[in-house]
């Protein structure tokens, strides 16, 4: 989808900063994210990607700078009329059924859900039509994920928040999320996603922002920040701005391990 430019950005931070008993978790965090882009958020765990988050939820308030959603203040609870949320750790009320839980949510963003679409939903995530009618607590960590995914899919709203959407499927759902995500994008939805898995940002995002240590270290296309290193992957580029960015303040080299040094923040 080609970015309205002559709209407000869907979301802009400027200079968002935040602490925890002192210690601060982002330092004025500086970043647009225009109107239909589709946007990715990196770094390692700790480097304030969900603290990012709930600060445009209003769920932490930001110690400085301001927040703004589709053009309005993030401190006021209709600014978030816009948009739909799916946290890391997702989890729905486990003694409701599939089918009673999109209901729910479908009331919460006040629309309709029909039937037609929940299958549309249910399919494009390949999850088993049979398991609305089951209780969540029968659901594995996948098909937990796979529901919360079908609702904001199922929300019509113009932007999606999706605090590492991937997080407990396999490669076959990972792939069919990914086929969701695109053409959900192309129809104009906005959607800003945390991930770990920097090939599956580097296949999806046309833009990018890097945190290290709550600052922003990098905001742009992905190839740039490869083009900035001369790296064959992202992953490459990721790990040399790191390392750069350590050396520069004195600071031992980040390593990250392969087993998933990325995952929370």
């Amino acid at each position: 989808m080609v970015e309205r430019l002559s709209d407000p950005p869907a979301l802009r931070f400027r200079a968002v900063g935040k602490s925890f008993a002192g210690v601060p978790r982002l330092e004025a965090v500086n970043l647009d994210v225009p109107t239909g882009a589709f946007y990715g958020l990196v770094g390692v765990n700790g480097a304030g990607k969900t603290t990012l988050i709930r600060c445009l939820l209003d769920a932490n308030r930001a110690d400085a700078g301001t927040i703004e959603i589709f053009g309005e203040t993030s401190l006021q609870t209709s600014a978030r009329r816009h948009l739909a949320f799916l946290p890391e750790r997702f989890s729905a009320p486990f003694y409701l059924t599939g089918r009673d839980f999109l209901e729910a949510m479908g009331r919460l963003y006040g629309r309709q859900v029909l039937e037609v679409d929940v299958h549309q939903a249910m399919d494009a995530l390949e999850l088993d039509r049979d398991a609305l009618d089951r209780p969540v607590r029968s659901y594995s960590k996948g098909m937990t994920q796979k529901l919360g995914l079908a609702a904001c899919l199922l929300s019509g709203r113009r932007l999606l928040i999706l605090d590492e959407p991937a997080s407990g499927l396999d490669p076959r759902a990972r792939a069919a999320l990914k086929t969701a995500l695109a053409a959900r994008h192309a129809a104009g939805t906005t959607i800003f996603l945390t991930s770990h898995a920097l090939a599956d940002v580097d296949e999806m995002c046309g833009r990018m922002a890097l945190l290290h240590d709550g600052r922003l270290l990098f905001d742009g296309p992905p190839d740039a920040l490869r083009a900035r290193h001369g790296a064959a992957s992202l992953e490459a580029a990721f790990l040399a701005e790191l390392a750069s960015d350590e050396a520069a303040r004195g600071r031992h080299p980040v390593r990250l391990a392969q087993s998933g040094a990325m995952s929370r923040g």
